[in-house]
């Protein structure tokens, strides 16, 4: 099929090595390379990523699977390979959306479809709403075998795979639970270069104070983060969600009792924490990150070598957050939804749990993180997602 002549001349276009901005962003949809079957509306493009939103069906599956070498629904029905139809059932959204039932697995075919010029692949990742309500999320493409990533030059639709870990709840087609992030050639941030953006502008603080590579284990193939288990002056260090709680309705904003579906957690005189296997936590840094406006920055935990511990769901940090457009915001802690596998797990007040890395923007987003474009979270401390009142 011949690609839009717009298309071809964003792909010979000479480009800089990069994570796409805003600007970037709505230059691909412009040119076709973004397209939807429903109208990309404002406020989809953020600083360093596009949300991308739900469409009108829901399959019900027995598992989660990948396609491999097939299109994502030509899987679907395949008894021929995998002795079952992997469809329980499937059923459109309507105008009241579905309940998506909690530890059940379904997949959600996206509004989006991407024709990506060569050399131009993305990653999407969870919205932190999203992960911090403990909704399970992966991206599927067709004829891949790795969830979350779109390989280069990829022409074809999105598909959302969710399965709701602590909570039941309701999606309306239109919302978004997901974002992509494109990008071209080399973006990661060598070492060096961190090092020296610490020293100069400051990448982490604790409290007022810039976090120095003095002893030389915070910056290594990214930046080293730990967690707070001393709180504010409430004596909260954190959040575990309950158990048989009432529906979360996604539309809702500001409008659930936190107490119905979340028990506080204390700080104790040794500064310790045990996770029980299994549990679902809402948790903090100690340190403080900034992204100034050419960069940005996905979480990854820290691999410690056990397997015991999963210390995030999402993980995109957009150019600003704990920046702002000048500088002017001497950073953001980080919120970390923590899970415990197989056994109890101890962690301790200042323990490494997960690592930053980051990547050079091809250009400097327009807008960046912050209130001027509706960011939640630029000032969060322990911060639960938007649906629930504040304490």
């Amino acid at each position: 099929m011949r690609k839009p002549l717009l298309i071809l001349k964003m792909a010979k276009k000479k480009q800089s090595s990069g994570v796409f901005s805003d600007v970037e962003l709505n230059e691909a949809i412009a040119a076709g390379v973004i397209t939807a079957s429903t109208p990309i509306v404002d406020g989809q493009v953020q600083p360093a990523s596009m949300d991308l939103r739900l469409g009108t069906k829901v399959y019900r599956l027995v598992s989660s699977f990948l396609p491999e070498t097939d299109g994502v629904l030509d899987k679907l029905h395949q008894k021929d390979m995998y002795g079952i139809d992997l469809v329980m059932y499937e059923m459109d959204m309507g105008e009241d959306g579905k309940i998506l039932e909690k530890d059940s697995v379904y997949l959600i075919p996206l509004m989006e479809f991407l024709k990506l010029p060569r050399g131009v692949g993305g990653k999407a990742n969870p919205k932190s709403t999203t992960g911090r309500l403990d909704i399970f999320t992966r991206v599927i493409t067709d004829r891949n075998s790795r969830f979350d990533e779109i390989r280069d030059g990829y022409e074809g639709g999105l598909f959302l795979e969710i399965m709701p870990r602590s909570f039941t709840v309701r999606v309306k087609a239109g919302q978004s639970l997901v974002q992509l992030r494109l990008r071209r050639g080399d973006c990661l941030v060598s070492d060096r270069q961190l090092k020296r953006l610490n020293t100069e502008i400051g990448l982490l603080y604790d409290g007022d104070q810039k976090v120095s590579n003095a002893n030389g284990n915070i910056i290594s193939n990214g930046i080293f983060m730990s967690v707070d288990l001393k709180g504010d002056k409430s004596g909260i260090i954190g959040y575990k969600s309950k158990k048989n709680s009432q529906v979360v309705d996604l539309s809702n904003k500001d409008h659930y009792n936190m107490k119905d579906f979340w028990e506080p957690i204390y700080r104790n005189d040794r500064g310790t924490l045990i996770l029980e296997p299994e549990e679902f936590y809402i948790l903090a840094s100690k340190e403080k990150i900034r992204i100034p406006g050419g960069y940005a920055s996905e979480m990854l935990p820290f691999e410690a070598g056990s397997g015991e511990l999963r210390t995030h769901y999402a993980g995109f940090f957009d150019p600003g957050f704990g920046y702002g457009k000048r500088g002017e915001v001497k950073g953001t802690q980080a919120v970390l939804e923590v899970r415990a596998h197989d056994v109890p797990f101890m962690i301790a007040h200042g323990q490494t749990l997960f690592k930053l890395f980051f990547e050079k923007m091809s250009k400097t987003p327009k807008e960046v993180y912050g209130p001027k474009i509706g960011s939640s979270y630029q000032y969060q401390t322990i911060t639960l997602s938007k649906q629930f009142k504040k304490a």
